[in-house]
C-alpha cells in the first residue's frame, strides 16, 4: 500500500490518524492493524453484523466482470468521476470500478469481504485495500476524499460527507427496475424495488445536492456459465442454491440475453 494512500486512513476505534510501522499500521493510541499477505489490512472496529460476499461470490463477480460484460458501466463511472483528489470506493467489491476510473488519482477500496479486498489489493497500482463496513465509522480521515463511489453498494450518507472535502463529489450506481430483465424473472431472483430512486433521494437529502444522473441500459450476450455468474456474483446468491440454479439455467435458451440496466448518479457534497 502506497504512503499516499495510508495518509488517507483513519483508526477505526478511536478515528487518530494511521502511519506505518513495519508491516502494520499503528495510530498514536497504540491501536495495531496488520496488513495481510494479499496486501490488504482490516480495520473493522469489531465484529461486523454484515455478512460479507463469499469467495465463491467474489470469484464470480471477478470473472463476469473481467470478461466485460458491464464495460458500458464502468465507463459510465469513470466518466462520471469528474472531481479532483483521492477516490474512495465504499463497497468496492474486486476494486474493478474504482480501477476505472482512477486515472493518476490515489484510491482506497473499502469492502467488508476480506476475500473482495484480497482482489482490490492487486486491482490497481495506486490503490489500496481495507477490510471496513459501511455501516460503521468509516476508517478514513476527515475530509480526505475528493470524490467518493458507491457502486451498488450500501450508502451510509452521514459517514460518505465526513470523508469528503468541501465540494467533494458522489457518485452512486443503482440498478433500474428492468435490470437483468430476461433472466430474474425467468429464474425467479430478487426484483428490484421500483421505490428505490425514491429512498435513494431520501437516503442522501441533506448531506448532498444532485447534479446529473445518467440512466446507462445495454443488451448482454451470455452462455449458460456467464448467466449463472451474474446470479452468483450478487445478492440473490443469498436466496437460492447452486443446484436449484443450475437446473433453471440449463433450461434457458442460449445465449441468454437480459437487458442491463442502471443510473449513474454524480451529486456534490453540501456545505
Amino acid at each position: 500500500m502506497l504512503d499516499e494512500v495510508v495518509e488517507l486512513l483513519a483508526c477505526p476505534h478511536c478515528g487518530l490518524d494511521l502511519e506505518r510501522s513495519g508491516n502494520s499500521l499503528r495510530c498514536s493510541s497504540n491501536h495495531v492493524f496488520d496488513f495481510a499477505r494479499q496486501g490488504y489490512v482490516s480495520l473493522l472496529s469489531g465484529r461486523s453484523k454484515v455478512v460479507g460476499d463469499t469467495a465463491e461470490m467474489v470469484a464470480a463477480r471477478a470473472g463476469f466482470l473481467g470478461a466485460g460484460h458491464y464495460d458500458p458501466i464502468a465507463e459510465a463511472v469513470a466518466a462520471a468521476v469528474t472531481g479532483d483528489g483521492p477516490v474512495v470506493d465504499i463497497g468496492a467489491g474486486t476494486g474493478f470500478y474504482l480501477a476505472r476510473a482512477l486515472g493518476d488519482r490515489i484510491g482506497v477500496a473499502l469492502d467488508v469481504s476480506k476475500y473482495a479486498c484480497r482482489r482490490a489489493a492487486k486491482a490497481h497500482p495506486r490503490m489500496g485495500a481495507a477490510v471496513a463496513d459501511a455501516w460503521q465509522p468509516l476508517p478514513i480521515r476527515t475530509g480526505a476524499a475528493g470524490v467518493v463511489l458507491n457502486v451498488f453498494a450500501p450508502r451510509n450518507a452521514s459517514e460518505m460527507r465526513r470523508i469528503l472535502r468541501p465540494g467533494g463529489e458522489l457518485v452512486v450506481v443503482i440498478p433500474d427496475p428492468g435490470h437483468l430483465t430476461g433472466l430474474v424473472d425467468h429464474l425467479g431472483l430478487l426484483n428490484v424495488d421500483e421505490s428505490k430512486p425514491e429512498r435513494l433521494a431520501e437516503q442522501l437529502g441533506g448531506h448532498f445536492t444532485p447534479l446529473e444522473r445518467r440512466a446507462v441500459e445495454f443488451r448482454l450476450e451470455l452462455t449458460h456459465a456467464e448467466a449463472l455468474a451474474a446470479v452468483a456474483m450478487g445478492p440473490s446468491a443469498w436466496h437460492t442454491t447452486p443446484e436449484v440454479l443450475d437446473a433453471k439455467i440449463a433450461a434457458l435458451p442460449s445465449p441468454v440475453t437480459p437487458t442491463a440496466a442502471v443510473t449513474v448518479a454524480r451529486y456534490r457534497r453540501t456545505p
